[in-house]
């Protein structure tokens, strides 16, 4: 089916009218259950140098960090399953359903980790608990994705939707950030013997917690108009998601292999680098990394405002072209830094640039579809390209350490933006041509 096609046989149903407030109050219910999602998702990544060695007690800690970035990545291979199952979900049954099982899921892989004793009590058990959290984990966040980035992009309104919904990408980032809050405060509150002893088992307490608070919020969330003015009869299936849709899902899986390869490489795996190539201690990464995440944070709605001013497709392609031509400079400058500000400064150039695609990917993927199968056409080729290439990111940047070929890595991820700059070019500008047409 044409676009023409696809225009003209939307149903156009004006929304009844939002107030501010209640369009406010809409997006951050929305989104502070992403915000606990993402939380949940990066303790794992942010606690790993103190965890790995009770899992993984053999080898030295690169090895034991290569064995918890496996675990990591295993995660990500339960994405597209989550994905898949929770976009078919949202769209036959609405995107505050599938937000509310989503985080119930999380709520649950957050207390397994918490309570999964270590290698040295129940042995081979320990790291195979670690997985089924993970998986569990990984099959929540694939779906949180999709039905996320579709719920608030349908609610964010024609006039301002890229700087609205630039705000799944600001929570994502507040979860990560909230994250390595905890560690801060951890790391200056407990001795480093307490922090490897149970200290970090404290974050993962705090998830669950958080969670169950979100599932409250979730279930007063109002569902969006384009959900509830949806064509009748109109259902969301794979085989029509593939067959009437393909050039839209190939974009996104390009756009988001690119992103999501870049994405963890310079906030997850940073953290490693920081510690494990450019020699900072363990606090100072950590400090870095989250200054470097605050900057990144308040760029989102900037770039996403950018995006309503001057088309989607300019920014994005702007920001995938820039970091193209900058991740080998900064990647290899990083290692001679001795100043943390130094080091900030040249992370924060790197997400500064990601921005472009960050802040506007979630309305520009679900422009692309009509709302009857938007939550999968927007969850499934993302989480798919994020357990290819996201989900190795850490395994491949300590692989190529391990090898000897560091630089390796900053070569894959310049030529994966140098692809996905290309895609977007050549891609319609969302803006001009979104299927979100009832508000």
């Amino acid at each position: 089916m044409t676009l023409a096609e696809l225009q003209a046989s939307a149903p156009i149903a004006e929304a009844p009218a939002l107030s501010p407030w209640k369009r406010l109050s809409a997006i951050l219910g929305g989104s502070a259950g992403n915000l606990v999602e993402w939380y949940d998702w990066f303790a794992y990544a942010s606690f790993t140098i103190y965890f790995a060695k009770v899992f993984f007690p053999s080898g030295d800690p690169t090895s034991q960090l290569l064995q918890a970035a496996a675990v990591f990545a295993v995660g990500f291979l339960a994405r597209p399953v989550g994905a898949w199952i929770m976009g078919l979900y949202a769209d036959r049954a609405g995107r505050r359903a599938a937000l509310t099982l989503s985080v119930s899921l999380m709520c649950l892989g957050s207390l397994m980790v918490a309570l999964i004793p270590g290698y040295d009590r129940i042995g081979v058990w320990a790291p195979a608990l670690l997985t089924t959290a993970r998986l569990v984990q990984g099959l929540s966040l694939g779906g949180e994705y999709g039905a996320s980035a579709t719920y608030l992009s349908e609610m964010a309104g024609r006039a301002h939707r890229g700087f609205w919904s630039s705000f799944q990408f600001v929570t994502l980032i507040g979860g990560q950030l909230v994250a390595l809050g905890v560690l801060i405060v951890l790391q200056h509150t407990l001795s480093p013997a307490a922090l490897e002893a149970w200290g970090w088992r404290v974050p993962f307490v705090i998830g669950a917690g958080l969670a169950v608070v979100v599932f409250w919020v979730r279930l007063g969330l109002d569902e969006s108009h384009s959900f509830k003015a949806r064509e009748a009869g109109a259902r969301s299936t794979t085989l029509q998601l593939i067959l009437k849709h393909p050039v839209e899902t190939w974009m996104i899986f390009a756009l988001t292999a690119a992103g999501s390869l870049a994405f963890y490489a310079f906030t997850t795996y940073m953290q490693k680098f920081l510690t494990n190539t450019a020699h900072f201690s363990k606090s100072q990464a950590t400090e870095i990394t989250a200054w470097s995440l605050v900057w990144y944070m308040l760029f989102q709605p900037v770039c996403g405002w950018l995006g309503d001013r001057f088309g989607r497709r300019v920014v994005m392609s702007g920001g995938f072209g820039l970091l193209a031509l900058a991740t080998w400079p900064i990647l290899v400058a990083l290692p001679a830094q001795t100043s943390p500000f130094a080091a900030f400064l040249l992370i924060a150039a790197a997400l500064t640039c990601l921005s472009g695609y960050t802040a506007v990917n979630a309305v520009v993927k679900a422009e692309l579809f009509p709302t009857h199968i938007r939550a999968l056409g927007v969850a499934l080729p993302y989480a798919l390209a994020n357990a290819i290439f996201g989900g190795t990111a850490e395994y491949s940047a300590l692989w190529f350490k391990q090898a000897k070929l560091e630089q390796g890595f900053y070569i894959y991820v310049a030529i994966a933006c140098l692809i996905a700059c290309v895609v977007v070019a050549r891609m319609r500008d969302t803006q001009a041509t979104s299927l979100i047409v009832e508000d």
